[in-house]
């Protein structure tokens, strides 16, 4: 039990990075013809892996988002989740990338220094971190809510984001990355997401709320209780978590079943998938509307013959 947990748990710490990227690309999407990202860029042969490298195609593109004013021509973004920490060697950790990342051009300075940025993004503020450029005299300057430049002290010039002290209204997709989101926050953003239409966009979104729904649970329950619209944009948002726990369903039920009565038929073996999978639903507080539509789609029944499986 103790290892499924500690799986669970390494599986949802893994998860925040591509949540991340998610979340910058859809913070930046105004200017989102205007760069290109690069998740968890190679700085050499060896597993040393940037969290996300972002390019400005055009050097004097402007960046409408906050977050994006302070880039260059080419920006190392490093990640903290909410459990991770920031600190003074986190920041050294990253002007190492830089500096690695300067030195790999494809010829003699190719990549020049000033055309290199670094931001480090944390949910809450590294009180020590602060504390420590206090004590040794950096320049830190405040120009917008949750952002500070480290304008002396550094080879590079980096920015470093509080992410519980960014503007929600402007910022609200970084905002999803916390685990402390309001009811209105996250119905907001689901009903921006449903209007979306770009395939790429929409996989940006489904990646952000995977990691928020799961940090969010309890504000995922009340909204799932709502009104059946919200219920099933929830539903199109966390269609990929509920195939996973049902197709598991499905996998347990049908291993059972061969064990126990070899002989069974493939007929009572789908019966059997489809009792669980209607009970994994439930478990997920699925509308019985949302679960007949379910099993007609997946096992190809008639309105009768799923209806048959909600009594």
């Amino acid at each position: 039990m103790a290892k499924e947990k500690q799986e669970a748990e390494k599986k949802q710490k893994l998860q925040w990075h591509p949540a991340f990227a998610a979340a910058l690309e859809m913070e930046l999407l105004e200017n989102k013809d205007d760069l290109e990202f690069e998740r968890e860029h190679n700085l050499n042969r060896k597993p040393l892996l940037i969290d996300c490298l972002v390019i400005k195609k055009k050097k004097n593109v402007v960046i409408k988002n906050e977050i994006g004013k302070f880039f260059r021509k080419y920006n190392i973004i490093e990640y903290k989740s909410v459990r991770d920490s920031l600190s003074i060697d986190d920041v050294a950790k990253t002007q190492g990338y830089a500096h690695l990342y300067k030195a790999y051009g494809e010829s003699v300075n190719a990549i020049k220094f000033d055309e290199v940025s670094v931001t480090l993004i944390r949910e809450s503020k590294p009180i020590g971190l602060f504390k420590y450029f206090e004590e040794n005299s950096y320049t830190v300057s405040n120009p917008y809510k949750g952002i500070y430049y480290i304008e002396s002290g550094l080879k590079f010039p980096t920015q470093i984001i509080v992410g519980k002290e960014l503007t929600h209204e402007s910022h609200e997709w970084f905002n999803l990355l916390s685990d402390k989101v309001t009811k209105q926050e996250m119905a907001r953003a689901i009903e921006y997401s449903r209007n979306v239409r770009s395939k790429n966009e929409r996989e940006l979104i489904d990646a952000i709320f995977e990691v928020s729904a799961l940090s969010n649970k309890s504000i995922v329950e009340e909204l799932k209780m709502g009104d059946e619209d919200m219920c099933q944009a929830l539903m199109e948002i966390m269609k990929p978590e509920i195939d996973e726990a049902v197709n598991k369903a499905v996998d347990t039920a049908v291993s059972a079943a061969v064990l126990q009565e070899r002989k069974e038929t493939t007929e009572r073996v789908t019966e059997r998938a489809i009792k669980v999978a209607v009970k994994s639903l439930r478990r997920f507080n699925t509308s019985d509307l949302n679960i007949k539509m379910t099993l007609m789609e997946d096992y190809n029944l008639s309105e009768e013959e799923a209806l048959s499986y909600l009594k």
